[in-house]
């Protein structure tokens, strides 16, 4: 598992929900129990805005034997409230599709099934590439994402199609916030962090 660093912003730390609200801007009101928050009444986005950054994210699935699919555990979280990795109860899929847990939903599969049984906490640690706009807001280089779950590398610096269903807005030129969806199953979350990192390294070079 990646250490936390000593400059990331800590979004949840099982004390308060204090960096979060709902997406219309009211307290969020997920369920805080022994330091994890558990879905609840609707979607939730951190205070905190990004472009690119480093995200960090726990998660559990319920125990849902019964259930199949789409309603086994679902769950997402959505870099800058516009991309989302998908996540969900998909444990011993051979072949993981577009749908399943650690996809970028609808747009690519992880490369491998990374999961862990229900009931076991996850991460995701997501190194998020905003897009590139020309000075007319055109695109000129869509957003990318590096994503590890559980340590392994399940998506290695794919450039996305756009954006993934169910966005918070389309103003992809400006910062955003980390959204988690609530999909109507009881998921928990905890130890949140982000780096924001920088958009640009330099072009200079001093050999001395």
């Amino acid at each position: 598992m990646f250490q936390r660093p000593d400059d990331a912003v800590v979004l949840f730390d099982g004390t308060d929900l204090s960096k979060w609200q709902k997406v219309d801007g009211s307290p969020a009101e997920w369920e805080l129990a022994e330091g994890t928050m558990t879905t609840a009444k609707g979607n939730i986005k951190t205070l905190e805005t990004f472009t690119d950054a480093w995200v960090h994210v726990e998660w559990c699935e319920p125990d849902m034997p019964e259930a199949k699919g789409q309603a086994k555990g679902n769950s997402g979280v959505y870099l800058q409230g516009r991309y989302e990795v998908q996540v969900l109860d998909s444990f011993g899929w051979d072949v993981p599709g577009l749908g399943d847990c650690g996809a970028i939903y609808n747009q690519y599969a992880p490369l491998v099934n990374a999961c862990k049984p229900a009931l076991e906490w996850q991460t995701y640690d997501i190194i998020f590439r905003a897009p590139r706009l020309a000075d007319d807001g055109t695109v000129v280089d869509e957003a990318r994402m590096t994503v590890f779950q559980n340590g392994t590398i399940i998506h290695n610096n794919v450039e996305l199609l756009g954006l993934t269903g169910g966005p918070l807005d389309e103003n992809v030129g400006a910062p955003g916030p980390l959204m988690l969806q609530d999909h109507g199953d009881k998921l928990q979350y905890r130890n949140i962090w982000l780096v924001h990192l920088p958009l640009k390294g330099s072009d200079e070079y001093d050999p001395s």
